[in-house]
């Protein structure tokens, strides 16, 4: 009988991504309540002691597709190891993070259980023994409750949703587990990065966004040296990817990225539906705009009716003395 939790465990270049800490935190208060193991599967090359490292954090058992076929990631051959782990770990819930990876993993994973998946999770609990995921539909506007008819339950969770998981030390057992993947039929041969040392957006703590109102490519600078005062990523709305302001990888929104920060800094954005579904679940918002009927002010908790032009500086120049105190 299906029991326990299994956290995919996504690492990009050697490192564990920070969603799925968090993952394994409301992980084992999903197995406390349900019963059942915590364990995850991780899949990559060279990849066993990272696996291993996740004992620390909870995981009783990891298990490993480890191999030159897994170097870069690839649909056919994740979706494969994820699912030969599912079937040797017989969980009754299943964990992903929604990054760019779980959304290409988590439906793929699905079909080939043959169960359903609920992406973008705000929140998950067990109602009944039963798990039971909350998730956002018409761009954010309502919130459905989703039960699920078969096992494993898969979410996918909206990083920044929950806290990471403490180190409590522990060790991991680990499990080597075939993909049944020999060779792919497609596979990755180069990946170019851009933003290369910054903070990525749906990890960050703390985001700095601009929109049309920046007027020029050359005027993000001024968001940049804010972020880089305060430690924060950069976000840019569709306005502003649209002309040529910014580039596409920092877009937030529906088409964009979809953001949890504790902060987000909206500087000359207006707060068009498309941007709302993007961040509207941000701990704070704070808006800036000369227009005092700009939509964003509805859902920032605090408003700046004001050239952005003057705000921003102001506010860099106020940080750093906060800062250095």
């Amino acid at each position: 009988m299906a029991s326990g939790v299994l956290v995919f465990a996504e690492q990009r270049d050697g490192k564990v991504r920070k969603v799925v800490y968090e993952l394994l935190n409301i992980g084992k208060q999903i197995a406390d309540k349900m019963g059942g193991p915590l364990s995850a599967v991780i899949v990559g090359k060279n990849v066993g002691e990272l696996g291993k490292s996740l004992g620390k954090f909870g995981a009783q058992k990891v298990y490993v597709a480890d191999g030159d076929l897994f170097q870069l990631y690839s649909t056919e051959g994740y979706a494969g190891a994820v699912t030969a782990a599912v079937k040797a770990a017989d969980p009754a819930v299943l964990l992903v993070g929604t990054t760019a990876m779980g959304k290409d993993l988590t439906p793929r994973v699905a079909a080939r259980l043959g169960v359903g998946a609920a992406s973008d999770c705000t929140k998950v609990e067990v109602e009944a023994g039963k798990l039971v995921a909350t998730r956002p539909v018409y761009s954010g506007k309502c919130y459905v409750k989703v039960e699920f008819a078969g096992t494993p339950a898969i979410a996918a969770i909206r990083p920044n949703t929950y806290p990471v998981a403490a180190e409590a030390g522990g060790s991991a057992e680990l499990v080597n587990v075939d993909a049944g993947v020999s060779a792919l039929k497609a596979k990755v041969t180069q990946v170019v990065k851009s933003g290369e040392g910054k903070i990525e957006l749906t990890e960050a703590e703390k985001i700095v966004s601009g929109g049309r109102g920046m007027k020029d490519k050359a005027n993000f600078k001024i968001l940049e040296d804010l972020a880089g005062v305060i430690k924060a990523a950069v976000g840019a709305s569709r306005a502003a990817v649209d002309s040529g302001y910014a580039p596409v990888d920092i877009q937030v929104g529906q088409t964009g990225k979809v953001v949890n920060p504790s902060l987000y800094m909206a500087f000359g954005i207006s707060g068009a539906i498309q941007h709302l579904a993007g961040m509207r679940t941000s701990k704070v918002i704070v808006a800036v705009n000369k227009d005092p009927e700009a939509p964003i002010f509805q859902k920032a908790d605090y408003g700046i009716v004001d050239d952005l032009f003057k705000v921003v500086p102001l506010m860099t120049e106020e940080f750093k003395k906060l800062l250095a105190e």
